[in-house]
């Protein structure tokens, strides 16, 4: 009974697929037919009892939603890890370099676009980076830092990267039969409807949300977006400013020790606030009340790019663009961070610029670039691998001991397993075990990826050694995220994607910007790396802005020159489509015209021109009034006989050169 209801509601996926144009063949009338032709991946299956369980009643659902009412003591709904694949996965993928179409393809089959949408995303940006980061090792033995031409060789290799990387979004989504999937868009249980209308192509009846009345809330991400700003900023800036006091100004006991103050806070507090901001931007995000899912996470991860672009770039920003071409004017007033080191200052005299003046440390943001391209990802990554594993044992650890003490006051409640049935013990061990895993999230690794490519496009010309850090990062990257999805994680419900969703965008606001920055920062350091010296006098604005302004357009014309060469390229996966869409026209001809439809132009063996017939026409001609034009088209009874008159009369009228030299 089970695996009839399974099997009817794949079906029905499949011709929801294909009314909606995600699928080009129109599936076979018969459901036992069509999957036994087209059998269900692993990971279509998963998703179907998935969707059995969460979907809503009039959706055909059970309408289970955990942590909600009335499932609110439903932690969570997932499926079980394949051991074996997990052991085999992690086994290959430590063995080789370069990942293979049948990889990905395994990852989808098993875990669902959207996980692998990521890995293919991931693997793709390694690739791409073997020609930076060679050239970019080039650069820095032979051009040095701050080369124009390495900014405009970068520059090019990110619209390439980009547009590349949408055609083979569209490739893999034709491959694996998920292109357009994100029409087929889930709603919210949370979505509340306004008004119910009758939908002009469906015929259905939709619940829908005034437009206006929405944009008019998405308003509100204007002043959200100033006030994180101003909030993170300015506690960045108060951070960046105390770092530059004790590092540059402070000259007295334990100076050593004191510039970590600033690392510090930065640690303490910006999780802190970022938390408190994420929440305002849930509860933003919920105000909008956003029919999908879809649209739901698109707003949502627009907002925490706003936070991440905040909390990861501007620290060097402020650098580049503040410290050093200002710093001079700045510092002198800096002395108001002297209570950070007044309780551990000998004097005064340890509190206050020099006299001789102060003079700017330009090695100071290629050590910033090297800690974020560098350190950062070495801390990222054990704080994303490591410390997991220790809390899990530690807490693990730590529910052992509670239990054996209460056990030894004999206050000790009996245990869940001692219910079990021996014969299912085992089973219900390991789901108890998945079950205290934490839920995996891969935006939250898409963010990751999306963050260090904008180093790589901001900033990657004060450091040019930045790529070869990423691509080695990348390859630890890819094996320790499948590591952390088989060990760490529970089994992601294997949902469909036909992208990486905005961060697309994402990507390419951080080209645009590249250029931008790339432009400033050559100009700003063309006197070999050393910068205006925190003099700001030395910087003709006119000559900046110009700069700008060229390096702006000349990406967007380099761009558009991208997207055309590639728009005339082929691909598998385009070559696919059309033969798809080819055949299904060719059935469709077939099934309304016959076999023989394609046979054009039809023959008419039967219809000949004889003396007879041409006497019936006359004899019909003079029945009726027919000028020069019917008398010559009803001559043309046969195309054959037709075309056979032609050739004789071609034949007959060319020069007695011509058929010599044939």
């Amino acid at each position: 009974m089970l695996a009839t209801v399974a099997q009817c509601v794949a079906y029905g996926s499949r011709v929801k697929d294909w009314l909606y144009g995600v699928r080009a063949a129109q599936p076979d009338r018969e459901a036992h037919s069509s999957l036994t032709r087209q059998p269900l991946t692993e990971a279509e299956r998963y998703r179907m009892v998935y969707q059995m369980i969460t979907d809503a009643s009039e959706d055909g659902g059970a309408g289970i939603t955990p942590k909600q009412e009335p499932w609110k003591n439903v932690e969570s709904v997932f499926p079980l890890h394949d051991h074996r694949f997990n052991k085999e996965w992690m086994k290959k993928w430590g063995t080789t370099t370069f990942l293979k179409p049948e990889d990905l393809d395994e990852i989808r089959d098993r875990l669902g676009e959207k996980v692998a949408y990521y890995f293919a995303f991931t693997q793709s940006y390694f690739q791409f980076l073997m020609f930076p980061a060679a050239f970019g090792f080039s650069a820095w033995v032979l051009l040095g830092y701050f080369s124009s031409i390495y900014a405009i060789v970068n520059g090019l290799w990110c619209i390439i990267f980009l547009e590349y990387w949408k055609r083979q979004e569209v490739d893999l989504g034709l491959r694996w039969g998920v292109k357009g999937v994100s029409t087929i868009q889930q709603k919210r249980r949370e979505f509340q409807h306004q008004k119910e209308i009758q939908d002009p192509v469906t015929g259905e009846t939709v619940q829908v949300f005034p437009a206006t009345k929405r944009l008019g809330r998405q308003a509100l991400q204007i002043p959200f977006a100033f006030l994180a700003c101003l909030a993170l900023g300015t506690l960045i800036a108060v951070c960046f400013g105390i770092e530059v006091f004790l590092s540059e100004v402070y000259n007295g006991p334990f100076k050593s020790i004191l510039v970590f103050l600033p690392t510090g806070l930065l640690t303490t507090l910006i999780p802190t606030l970022t938390t408190l901001l994420t929440s305002v931007a849930t509860q933003l995000n919920d105000y909008e009340n956003y029919e999908t899912h879809e649209g739901y996470e698109a707003a949502m991860t627009q907002k925490i790019f706003i936070l991440n672009f905040i909390t990861s770039y501007l620290p060097i920003l402020l650098t580049a663009f503040v410290y050093v071409p200002f710093g001079s004017l700045i510092v002198p007033y800096l002395d108001v961070f002297s209570l950070t080191a007044r309780p551990f200052a000998e004097n005064e005299e340890q509190l206050k610029v020099p006299n001789a003046g102060f003079e700017i440390n330009p090695a100071r943001l290629r050590k910033q670039v090297i800690y974020f391209t560098v350190t950062a990802q070495i801390v990222n990554f054990a704080m994303e691998t490591l410390v997991p594993i220790i809390k899990r044992r530690g807490f693990s650890k730590y529910q052992e001991m509670k239990t054996e003490r209460a056990a030894k006051k004999g206050g000790a409640s009996p245990a869940s397993t001692i219910q079990d049935v021996p014969e299912e013990a085992g089973f219900l061990k390991r789901v108890r075990n998945e079950a205290t895993l934490d839920s995996y999230d891969v935006t939250t690794d898409l963010r990751e990826m999306v963050v260090q490519y904008g180093y790589l496009s901001l900033f990657s010309v004060i450091w040019p050694l930045t790529p070869v850090s990423f691509i080695i990062n990348n390859w630890i990257e890819l094996r320790s995220d499948a590591a952390k999805i088989c060990l760490e994680m529970q089994r992601p419900a294997p949902l469909r994607a036909d992208s990486i969703g905005p961060w697309l965008d994402s990507l390419g606001f951080l080209n645009w910007l590249g250029s931008i920055t790339a432009a400033a920062l050559v100009y700003l350091f063309s006197n070999d790396g050393l910068g205006p010296d925190g003099n700001p006098s030395t910087i003709k604005g006119w000559a900046l802005l110009l700069t700008i302004f060229f390096s702006e357009h000349i990406y967007l014309l380099l761009r558009m020159g991208v997207q055309l060469a590639i728009s005339k390229t082929d691909s598998p996966g385009i070559e696919k489509e059309r033969g798809e869409r080819f055949m299904v026209r060719k059935r469709y001809l077939q099934e309304t015209l016959g076999e023989n439809a394609l046979d054009l132009p039809p023959s008419h063996s039967e219809e000949r021109i004889t003396r007879a017939s041409l006497e019936e026409d006359a004899r019909q001609g003079s029945l009726h009034n027919m000028g020069p034009q019917d008398h010559f088209w009803k001559r043309q009874q046969s195309w054959e006989e037709s075309a056979k008159v032609g050739a004789d009369l071609i034949e007959k009228m060319a020069p007695v050169d011509g058929k010599k030299n044939q």
